[in-house]
């Protein structure tokens, strides 16, 4: 992979979110498209790749998903290259299938072990109830956003992460089906404009107990 920046050190430590953004920079659509697929080689609870992407690039779609966006988020919305909506796809076990026998047809387990994880994954799937389904998504999607904001520093960009919108409304304002899909976070991404604002973390003892 051709990164601008392979230093994990430096992609990890040195990020810091960015709220405004050089307007003038673009991000191609296919690069767009290379970091939400390196996004998702990220881990999902059974294998279930519970998230789905919407990509807002255009003056046009900004303006659409403003009415659903709180207004101290605009100046990210508004000059990132592209805000990328993280929502969680509750439906996703009903494709589960389809994942798992790509992985058996390129001869990466066997039938027997197909098998095996669909009978023990897939009921499990099958029969919870939406609450389940929620925050399996939305752990998936937080997964997701976190590899794609450091990718977003690799390809030699800056990111912020954010939810500050309309709970009720945001997925519908996407054009998605709200019975289906749940928000989890949008992350905004271009070069920067500003002097990000670099903040303390807590100390790790006062966070950490062992047992």
């Amino acid at each position: 992979m051709d990164f601008k920046n392979n230093d994990l050190s430096k992609v990890m430590f040195e990020r810091h979110s960015v709220r405004r953004f050089d307007t003038s920079v673009k991000i191609p659509r296919e690069e767009l498209e290379t970091m939400i697929k390196e996004a998702t080689t990220a881990p999902s609870a059974c294998n279930l790749q519970s998230w789905h992407f919407v990509v807002i690039d255009t003056p046009e779609a900004k303006e659409r998903v403003k009415k659903s966006v709180m207004k101290f988020n605009y100046p990210q919305l508004d000059s990132s290259a592209a805000t990328i909506f993280i929502v969680g796809d509750t439906q996703s076990h009903l494709v589960y299938r389809d994942v798992w026998n790509k992985v058996r047809e390129a001869g990466k387990i066997t039938q027997e072990r197909l098998d095996q994880i669909l009978n023990t994954f897939l009921p499990l799937y099958e029969h919870a109830d939406q609450s389940f389904l929620t925050l399996d998504a939305t752990m998936d999607c937080a997964v997701a956003g976190m590899q794609l904001l450091l990718l977003a520093r690799a390809h030699g960009y800056e990111a912020n992460p954010w939810s500050g919108v309309d709970f009720k409304t945001i997925i519908s304002t996407l054009g998605l089906d709200p019975k289906r899909y749940v928000p989890v976070m949008a992350v905004s991404i271009g070069k920067s404009a500003e002097q990000p604002l670099k903040t303390e973390r807590y100390d790790v003892k006062q966070l950490t107990e062992y047992l």
